[in-house]
């Protein structure tokens, strides 16, 4: 008979499903626009690779298609497929189902026209989106077309540069046409164009085939269903607005280029599907459409099952699905391949946010827990841990990946502190002795280098064993804009958190010296400069005035290219909770409640924390205008979402068992799962309501950080019922 824990393992989770409000009948005119424009879906393959959209239909982002391949360097991400134009045709009349397409006649003489149409659901002899749903982390789309009923998904292959496009007559009878429109180009590149001059459209045997050139791969087209066909018909479309990108200073105007449509006539329960595929045909139809869609979610449902049980429904459950985004195999850097699977690894990493980061070490290490341990993937967990410790260069693991590239680059003073951190946590909750006997060698390396002085200023000052960073035009914490040759938040000198994470890095070593048994007798050296720092720290960043601490000591200033006139930087930050919320706390217990009240009263908001106070004389309100204004504000103010959750460890180190004030620290996160990125949490937040959503629509730490808060909720819950 199978015991109730067998019973658990089987358990299928239920599917979860999000259904975005839709009824704009109450809503004002910005309601409707954000409700059309602003919300985005996403959908990702497991590479970096991504397709994403607004629920709408209009691509306002340079980001926005339906196939954002991820290819080896030198290419990286490259858009491939970026926008269907579809038309449902019921005899003679027809029917345009993007959201451009519904401004009425008088507001707009053609598509090209740039102002912004208004998603309309009032009249019923035109087509509407009748409902928007997430199922199981996947879009679908539900359009009234007068008498007729049309459903279209979307999902990507995992581990594939593959999207399949799905329409299924729920109700009545019509012809669906699909023109797509294309400028394949560089992730970041230029908007202007395509050059489809060059571009080589053909019929072959198994579908059609674009070519744009000898280099990239060619975009493959599989057009599947009944009464079904191919009408040529080339069309340049001019000047489309991607009117995000302008309203954030970047190139937002350009055109694309469509061979033709693809056809299908439809009667109830009959499907049409569309194939893009940067993959060889071969894997193009090694799936059906319906299989890919069944493996999809199949997979899907394994991750939930591979969660605690807390986190296999509801928001929770969605956070989870929302996690697996981030989670990538980074292609292309085959050098780094073939050593990990000579020794039986795998290459994992993380990608920081959607859609324009590529994998960061510092956002990796911040958000490890909650994208794997706390979702059940520890194997995962265990090769970005190893994927990192062979990027260590002197002492540093690297700060980013560049588009395109192999090698990353190390300008960081945090990433590898938080390093330490995640590899704590990891062998928390793993126990694994091998992997930590692994590690240890390579961790006591970086401790070394950081002892004696690394690369960009970072080193302990041997006065007071301290951790201080800086070097000219660099910015090395994670509060890093900049703008041109403007660092606007330095930061240079000894940082707050840096030195928080440094001591927490001293104690873990020692700690695992000692389980180990240390040979080289690093341990008491280790111990040594811990105590010093600690002491060192109480006398340097307590600021008596403002009963908090400084956000920065020694932090000199930059004239003529050189660093003077050190002095210490009272600013209201939250970087000084995580001198609380770490595994050991560098700030003295008396302390710990005087610098909560102050991060709480001063920085917390529904969605996270503030940057800045709102008191100091450098705060913005709003993280909005273009790339100088947005950075100027980026950490003067600006919520961060992933900041809650140094926040939520340090509330709960000082008030053991309020649960009740946890939970209620993250209500606004799940509203906000239907504001900007469907089922995701955003980047940042204007500093004040109503607390509008920037920055990335889909960011690794604030998802991480969030679903770890609410499994840290209810693992209290369920050892607070046991006492």
């Amino acid at each position: 008979m199978a015991s109730q824990e067998d019973m658990k393992a089987t358990f299928r989770p239920k599917p979860l499903i999000r259904r975005v409000p839709l009824d704009v009948s109450g809503m004002d005119e910005l309601a409707k626009s954000r409700r059309g424009f602003d919300t985005e879906w996403l959908i990702t393959n497991g590479l970096g690779g991504y397709a994403s959209g607004t629920v709408g239909g209009v691509n306002t982002r340079r980001y926005h298609g339906w196939l954002i391949a991820a290819l080896p360097a030198p290419y990286g991400r490259t858009m491939m497929a970026n926008s269907l134009l579809e038309r449902f045709y019921i005899g003679e009349e027809q029917f345009i189902l993007n959201l451009e397409d519904f401004v009425p006649q008088q507001q707009a003489a053609s598509r090209s026209e740039t102002a912004d149409p208004v998603l309309s659901i009032a009249n019923p002899t035109r087509p509407y989106l009748q409902e928007f749903r997430l199922e199981m982390g996947l879009p679908v789309w539900i359009f009234r077309i007068a008498d007729a009923l049309l459903e279209k998904r979307a999902c990507m292959v995992h581990a594939q540069n593959t999207t399949y496009i799905t329409y299924t007559l729920l109700e009545g009878d019509g012809r669906l046409e699909v023109h797509p429109a294309l400028h394949v180009r560089p992730h970041e590149g230029a908007l202007q164009g395509p050059p489809h001059t060059h571009y080589r459209f053909a019929a072959v045997d198994q579908g059609f085939e674009l070519c744009v050139s000898e280099d990239l791969p060619i975009l493959k087209f599989a057009w599947h269903g009944d009464q079904s066909g191919f009408h040529m018909g080339t069309e340049q479309i001019a000047n489309l607005r991607y009117r995000v990108e302008q309203s954030r200073g970047y190139d937002w105007q350009g055109g694309l280029w469509s061979p033709g449509s693809f056809t299908a006539e439809l009667s109830a329960g009959k499907q049409a599907s569309l194939t893009l595929s940067a993959e060889e045909w071969e894997r193009v139809h090694a799936l059906t459409p319906t299989e890919a869609f069944a493996l999809e979610m199949e997979r899907r449902r394994r991750l939930l099952q591979a969660a605690p049980e807390v986190a296999r429904e509801g928001f929770a459950g969605e956070l989870v699905l929302a996690a697996d985004q981030f989670l990538i195999t980074p292609i292309g850097r085959t050098a780094d391949q073939v050593r990990a699977h000579a020794i039986g690894d795998e290459v994992r990493s993380v990608i920081a946010g959607y859609h324009w980061f590529t994998d960061w070490g510092r956002d990796t290490m911040i958000s490890l827990e909650g994208l794997t341990l706390s979702t059940g993937r520890r194997r995962e967990a265990e090769y970005i841990l190893r994927s990192f410790a062979s990027y260590i260069r002197n002492g540093l693991i690297p700060n980013l990946f560049p588009e395109g590239t192999t090698a990353g680059l190390y300008h960081t003073a945090d990433a590898t502190l938080w390093f330490f951190h995640a590899v704590d946590r990891y062998f928390a909750i793993t126990a694994d002795g091998e992997m930590l006997e692994f590690l240890l060698p390579k961790l006591l390396d970086v401790i070394h280098w950081h002892l004696r002085g690394t690369d960009f200023g970072i080193g302990a000052d041997p006065s007071d064993g301290l951790l201080r960073q800086g070097a000219v035009g660099y910015q090395l914490t994670w509060m890093d804009a900049k703008v041109g040759d403007w660092v606007v938040t330095p930061r240079r000198g000894k940082a707050v958190e840096i030195n928080a994470l440094w001591y927490n890095a001293l104690r873990l070593t020692a700690e695992w010296l000692e389980m180990v048994g240390d040979r080289s007798g690093d341990r008491s050296r280790l111990v040594e400069q811990a105590d010093l720092a600690y002491a060192s720290f109480q006398r340097r960043f307590w600021n008596a005035d403002l009963n908090c601490l400084y956000d920065v000591v020694d932090s000199p200033e930059e004239k003529d290219g050189q660093l003077v006139n050190p002095h210490d930087d009272p600013s209201i930050r939250p970087n000084q909770v995580i001198a609380l919320a770490l595994k050991y706390p560098v700030l003295a217990q008396e302390k710990w409640k005087a610098v909560l009240e102050v991060v709480k009263n001063e920085l917390l908001t529904p969605v996270g924390l503030r940057s800045l106070s709102p008191h100091d004389k450098n705060y913005k309100a709003k993280y909005d205008g273009d790339l100088l204004t947005r950075d100027a504000a980026y950490h003067q103010g600006t919520v961060w979402a992933w900041l809650i959750g140094p926040f939520c460890n340090a509330w709960l180190r000082t008030c053991p068992n309020d649960t009740s004030s946890l939970q209620s620290f993250l209500k606004g996160f799940e509203q906000h799962l239907d504001e900007d990125g469907v089922g995701t949490i955003s980047e940042i937040f204007d500093a004040e309501p109503p607390f509008i959503p920037r920055g990335c629509m889909a960011q690794a730490w604030s998802v991480a950080e969030v679903l770890r808060c609410k499994l840290l909720i209810e693992q209290e819950r369920v050892q607070s019922r046991t006492i």
